[in-house]
């Protein structure tokens, strides 16, 4: 007995997979359109390629699988998804969808928002591979410009930053508060006097691009802690190690529960942090790179809405 399987084609493997899935082989016959006949000869055919009994067709007038066909069915299922996922990949690039999306998003965008446009977009664009990254500052704008991402959404930058290549959409922006822990000086003194923040360790986020290196967004103390992402900064204002400005989204359960203050600085009050959708004018977004930018754009129309009702 050769140890050496043949290779099935597709089409053994349709039947095989239709005959499990109906009970029958007459009942494969009527979903197929072909004769019982056919049906069987197939089924044949594919044992023979393989070597192997698939079905039991002596001891119970439906067939049964064998061991062997219950080994062979999850590799069948495997090899159809695939086929499947291929032929349906193949029909989004001739209709012009892409194969994949890089996006790159603010630090600062509320996890929610995220959360909300990734899920829609799975079952929107089943087929498409995203790739997503995250980044603070210019670090989203140089992403974009270096094509390591296609689309991003991003923080205000200085007008040096901005470049002519660089197409900007509109897309909400989210509040930004100072807070500090409630045993920090500033949480205790309550009402501070001008210059009080400058007194104490701010904790900022680190940039880490050129487009902006050198420039400070909203830092008004000399003394500064520079992390690298939210979850280090939000972790050490807990601590009270430091004050600094948080996307309300991140912190308003710290704020319910009293974990955190907002703190009343004169020179650091609540502030608005404008995002902005941005891709390279000579690489515009295709089909679905272009829906993302819409959905995040109806989320910013959507709360601009609720804040109005």
């Amino acid at each position: 007995m050769s140890t050496n399987p043949g290779t099935p084609t597709l089409d053994q493997l349709r039947v095989f997979l239709t005959v499990v899935d109906v009970g029958s082989f007459a009942g494969a016959a009527r979903r197929l359109g072909r004769a019982t006949s056919v049906i069987s000869y197939s089924i044949a055919n594919l044992e023979a390629q393989l070597g192997v009994s698939l079905f039991d067709r002596e001891s119970t007038k439906r067939p049964q699988l064998t061991e062997a066909g219950r080994a062979v069915l999850s590799e069948a299922r495997t090899i159809s998804s695939g086929i499947d996922g291929l032929r349906a990949k193949v029909k989004g690039l001739l209709q012009g969808i892409e194969a994949e999306v890089h996006l790159v998003v603010d630090v600062m965008l509320p996890a929610a928002r995220i959360v909300d446009a990734l899920k829609v977009f799975r079952t929107e664009f089943p087929t498409v591979s995203l790739h997503l990254h995250i980044e603070a500052l210019g670090a989203v704008t140089q992403l974009v410009l270096d094509r390591v991402a296609g689309i991003g959404i991003t923080g205000p930058l200085p007008g040096r930053a901005t470049s002519d290549s660089i197409e900007r959409i509109g897309v909400g922006s989210v509040e930004l508060v100072p807070v500090a822990a409630p045993s920090h000086p500033l949480a205790l003194a309550r009402a501070n006097p001008p210059g009080a923040g400058r007194r104490h360790v701010q904790l900022v986020l680190r940039d880490r691009s050129p487009l902006t290196q050198g420039i400070d967004f909203a830092v008004v103390s000399p003394r500064t802690w520079r992390l690298a992402d939210l979850g280090s900064k939000l972790m050490l204002l807990r601590e009270g190690i430091g004050w600094g400005n948080m996307p309300l989204p991140m912190v308003q359960e710290d704020l319910d529960g009293g974990r955190l203050v907002e703190l009343d600085l004169p020179d650091s009050r609540r502030g608005t942090y404008e995002m902005e959708a941005i891709y390279r004018t000579d690489s515009p977004p295709g089909p679905a790179a272009a829906w993302l930018i819409s959905r995040f754009r109806s989320q910013a129309l959507e709360e601009h809405g609720a804040r109005s009702f």
